[in-house]
């Protein structure tokens, strides 16, 4: 019926339609078209912007077509965000975000494109607690920081700053609970303070008006921050206990965006975190006092005299300005005394999270009693320290002993060596070993107490070290020829053969005895001649272990003496025990104990007493070193001369031959005198 009446009526039907499409105006959504799309006319349709067609066509007429949402973040659009910020894709639609730990200068929080992205660092983002640290006061502190973060605007940066050096300073001026912590752990949280404060007043300030900015909190922090857009020349930064000045060219980094920004922040309080801080001195620093006081060197301490004082930049590379940055400091009054010296140091950052003071890039300029002058290459936070040189002093005794020892010695040494050269009875290789190893100790000593100090002029001081070696080194070869031939000798003992060491001596014991040390020293003295003469004595230096062309040839010495002394007295045990019996009671065996015990003395086995200076027993093995190896010229007086019945027989005709010689010499005078009283007339004569 329907179908028949518009078969007859089909001008009605083609005004329906007229009437459908006035009804529905393009770009309004209708029955026809899908979800998230618009009708363009009766017929066509068109997804809504951030949509397209399942087919990709643009517009569609097909019923089934659907609008599918476009992901603007992803391919083929990538729509850029810019710096620091993130895209996000919604239905329709996207917006971007700046990442975590920025935000928008405007304030906001969205934005559509690169060109409206003003994403900047929120400069409290990066500053955490430092780990492995229990401390409620450092925990309230940071819930302090956080929210100075989470209310952070542009806007109102100069009101953050306030804040912030308020927040520190009531930190450090009240620490609570830190001062109980380790002070390692202390240490750590200095660092911690230190370096997140230079680098949350490093964003704050960029976003700051030009100019300068002055803040000072109750109990003594103060900030001086200065802004330029480009600053140009020389520049004082001040304070009331610091100052800086710098030149812009230094700070500023080339082709560096945004203003350029210096500042200086000092914290009195942070004194109290930093007690008891180590010092590491440069290499040649330490070298040179480890050279001054040989053998006395304990480390050093240091006593923090200033303010701490953090510089920082908007540059953040400040490892190597291109010109010096200089520093004036005020600090407590003071005069350094003996080995004590001011130094200007900066805190450096460890590894391990912590740090200690360092004087590298920095140097002292000048001093007063109340203020120093320092430059450095580099930025970060520095002070004025008293550094105290820890050395040991000096035992009084052990020098008296020394002194003492060794003139005992030179005397004994002396006899000694006349009894070798002039008792005939005597005279044989072991004789000639004794001789030449007393020559040289007695040379050795002499020149020690004479000319060991004589460190002016250098060159002088360089001969008479380069000669003690010498002389010791000789002595310690003298003193192994000896040891050698008392082994061979008492080898020589169980197989009848007298005849050989002799030979074998007399050949090898000069070229050996003199030869090899002249060796060692040549060498010693080509390789580093500078090395001979220290500033407090004229002996060798530690540097690159220069001292060990002594020490080397000693240790190899006196332990082979030590295994040739065991073996001796092995051989000698061996031949006693077989001996008659009654032959052995006549021995005298305190005697025979006595100068066994002489032999390791004399044999430099005793200088092994040097290695064991250390621990609680150093103080004790020191004296005994001193004693023993100063007595060695008496030691081999008493064995080779006072004990040896030869000698004594010998010492006893020169005694009575002084005794003949001195009673003629009396009975001469009286006669002269006699003589001369009878050539002239009495009184009663005349």
């Amino acid at each position: 019926m329907e179908s028949r009446y518009f078969a007859f009526y089909p001008g009605l039907w083609v005004l329906l339609i007229s009437l459908g499409a006035i009804a529905q105006k393009p770009g309004s959504p209708c029955a026809r078209c899908p979800r998230n799309a618009l009708c363009i006319n009766a017929t066509f349709c068109r997804c809504d912007p951030g949509f397209t067609s399942l087919s990709g066509q643009t517009i569609f007429s097909k019923p089934l077509e659907v609008c599918i949402d476009i992901n603007e973040c992803g391919p083929p659009f990538y729509v850029s965000c810019g710096n620091f910020a993130d895209c996000h894709n919604v239905e329709g639609s996207h917006y971007c975000e700046c990442t975590s730990g920025y935000k928008l200068l405007s304030g906001g929080t969205k934005f559509k494109s690169e060109k409206e992205n003003t994403c900047q660092e929120i400069p409290f983002s990066s500053w955490t607690p430092p780990s492995g640290v229990n401390s409620q006061s450092l925990s309230h502190f940071f819930d302090k920081v956080q929210k100075l973060s989470r209310d952070f605007s542009p806007a109102k940066a100069e009101n953050a700053i306030q804040d912030l050096v308020q927040e520190v300073d009531e930190l450090l001026e009240t620490p609570g609970d830190l001062e109980s912590l380790p002070r390692s752990e202390q240490h750590c949280v200095a660092t911690n303070l230190l370096f997140g404060l230079e680098g949350v007043l490093r964003g704050l300030s960029q976003v700051l008006p030009n100019g300068l900015l002055t803040l000072h909190a109750p109990a003594g922090t103060e900030l001086s921050l200065n802004v330029q857009e480009r600053g140009v020349g020389d520049v004082t930064l001040g304070q009331s206990q610091a100052k800086m000045l710098f030149n812009w060219d230094a700070v500023q980094e080339s082709g560096e965006a945004g203003p350029s920004v210096v500042g200086l922040v000092s914290m009195p309080g942070m004194s109290k975190l930093l007690a008891e801080a180590p010092l590491v001195l440069e290499p040649a620093k330490q070298a040179v006092l480890q050279e001054t006081h040989e053998g006395l060197w304990q480390g050093v301490s240091s006593v923090l005299l200033s303010d701490v004082n953090s510089a920082f930049l908007s540059n953040k590379d400040t490892q190597n300005l291109s010109s010096a940055v200089t520093f004036n400091f005020s600090h407590h009054p003071v005069i350094p005394g003996p080995r004590e010296e001011i130094l200007c140091v900066f805190w450096e950052h460890g590894q391990d999270g912590c740090g200690h003071w360092a004087t590298k890039g920095c140097w002292m300029v000048g001093t007063r009693n109340t203020s120093t002058t320092c430059q450095c290459t580099h930025l970060s936070s520095f002070a004025i320290l008293m550094a105290q040189y820890d050395v040991q002093e000096e035992d009084p005794a052990l020098a008296v002993i020394t002194y003492v020892g060794l003139s005992l010695s030179l005397l004994c040494l002396l006899l000694a060596a006349l009894t070798f050269l002039l008792c005939k009875a005597i005279q044989n290789t072991s004789t000639s070993l004794h001789l030449q190893l007393s020559l040289c100790l007695f040379l050795a000593h002499l020149l020690f107490l004479t000319a060991i100090d004589r460190t002016e002029p250098k060159v002088l001081c360089a001969i008479i070290a380069g000669a003690l070696h010498y002389l010791y080194l000789a002595s310690f070869t003298w003193m192994l020829l000896d040891g050698l031939h008392l082994f061979l000798t008492a080898r020589n003992l169980t197989v009848v053969n007298y005849s050989s060491v002799s030979r074998f001596m007399k050949k090898f014991m000069f070229p050996v005895g003199y030869g090899f040390p002249a060796m060692i020293v040549a060498i010693s003295a080509a390789s580093g001649p500078h090395l001979y003469g220290t500033p407090t004595r004229c002996w060798l230096h530690t540097h690159k272990g220069f001292i060990w062309t002594f020490l080397g040839p000693v240790c190899t010495i006196f332990s082979i003496n030590l295994a040739f002394f065991m073996m001796t007295l092995w051989i000698l045990k061996n031949k006693l025990s077989s001996l008659n019996s009654d032959v052995s009671t006549l021995q005298n065996t305190r005697m025979l104990t006595f100068k066994a015990t002489a032999q390791l003395f004399i044999l430099g086995c005793t200088w092994c007493l040097g290695i064991l200076q250390v621990g609680p027993a150093a103080r004790a093995m020191a004296y005994l070193f001193t004693i023993i190896n100063s007595l060695q010229g008496v030691f081999i007086f008493l064995v080779y001369c006072v004990l040896s019945q030869q000698v004594r027989e010998q010492y006893r005709k020169w005694l009575k031959a002084v005794k003949k010689t001195k009673a003629e010499s009396e009975k001469y005078t009286l006669s002269s005198r006699a003589t001369s009283d009878d050539s002239h007339p009495s009184m009663e004569e005349l």
